[in-house]
């Protein structure tokens, strides 16, 4: 196979709208990440570069929501926003803590979820080889309701895309959370494989992506979960990868690679349980690099903003083939802004103790 690292078509997808309005001040899911590793990564010079583009995203049509969503649901974020909650709407999941009803909702979440439907399409008509959508990721959300910060699944919607157009698809889903409506979306096709590497839902919502959660009808087997005990560590996400994924990655043979790159995973994040550096994170993507297949990527989860922003920096430095290009050049606090990244985008390893180790292991 090629190494995906010499291919330079990678596009990084943001636009100024998306750094304006957003969900509320006070939810965990901060809309402004996005446009701050896009700034991080301007800063190092990880966006320019000849085969390097930005490239606005398109917001979502109706059309194109509707090959996912049902219209009623999306006539209520409608409605929700202009200030109609019903309570039909609330159990939609709109209005919770999780999924607030917002000004211009509707419009921001077309856009930010547009981004990974715009990349998928630049892969299917060879304009880019990689295309990273820092604001995309929405794998909890149903075809009628909202979960977990996720209103419009623009995960779905662009892995349609690529199945109708004869693309044999892997989702690979490194989020602490597991991708819930994804999988369920997806769960009877032979023609996308769906592999998550996820704390365990004995600790964690959604609660879901037991190890016996394989598919069903022709799509048996093509479901792959991974649940993880909370205070998990590199090495062994790493082993648990490396055992599981790969094989199956190179069984599969997939035209096209889809990963989400949580970084609520990440030691110290506020809303999970395991405890990664973002080492595990770039290992993994020089992975599928090393697959050579062409790769769509999205944001996720993340909550501690800096280590998300910092985290993403490096997983698009890594995809864009930066990260090499930086090889041995120090990278400073002053250009990152951030006194504690004076050692890099990398994280410091943690140490992990015998006694937890082997915890995790037993489980």
């Amino acid at each position: 196979m090629s190494d995906g690292r010499n291919i330079r078509k990678c596009v990084f997808l943001h636009c100024p709208e998306l750094d304006e309005g957003g969900y509320p001040e006070a939810s965990p899911f901060n809309t402004r990440r996005a446009g701050m590793v896009r700034k991080t990564a301007m800063s190092m010079g990880l966006l320019s570069g000849r085969d390097i583009l930005e490239h606005p995203p398109e917001r979502l049509t109706r059309a194109e929501l509707e090959t996912f969503h049902v219209p009623s649901y999306l006539d209520a974020i409608r409605a929700a926003e202009e200030g109609g909650l019903t309570p039909e709407a609330f159990l939609m999941g709109l209005g919770t803590p999780d999924c607030p009803v917002f000004k211009g909702m509707y419009d921001y979440v077309s856009l930010a979820a547009g981004g990974t439907l715009t990349g998928a399409r630049l892969i299917l008509s060879n304009d880019a080889r990689i295309a990273f959508n820092p604001s995309g990721g929405f794998h909890h959300s149903a075809p009628a309701r909202a979960s977990g910060f996720c209103y419009m699944n623009d995960v779905v919607i662009a892995i349609l895309e690529l199945a109708a157009a004869g693309k044999r698809v892997l989702y690979l889903d490194i989020d602490a959370h597991h991708g819930d409506g994804v999988q369920d979306a997806l769960y009877d096709r032979s023609d996308v494989m769906t592999i998550s590497l996820h704390e365990s839902g004995k600790t964690l919502f959604p609660g879901t992506g037991s190890e016996g959660d394989i598919g069903t009808g022709p799509g048996e087997g093509f479901s792959v979960n991974v649940p993880l005990p909370a205070g998990t560590r590199d090495e062994l996400y790493w082993n648990a990868f490396e055992a599981v994924a790969l094989p199956l990655m190179e069984a599969y043979g997939p035209d096209i690679v889809v990963v989400e790159i949580g970084m609520d995973g990440l030691s110290g994040d506020p809303l999970a349980h395991l405890q990664l550096t973002n080492n595990v994170h770039a290992d993994i993507l020089e992975s599928l690099l090393a697959f050579g297949r062409p790769i769509l990527a999205t944001g996720g989860g993340g909550y501690d903003v800096d280590d998300t922003v910092r985290g993403w920096t490096l997983a698009w430095s890594v995809l864009s083939g930066g990260e090499m290009d930086h090889a041995g050049i120090g990278v400073g606090g002053v250009m990152l802004e951030n006194i504690e990244w004076s050692g890099g985008l990398r994280d410091r390893a943690l140490a992990q103790d015998y006694p937890e180790r082997a915890a995790a292991e037993a489980e």
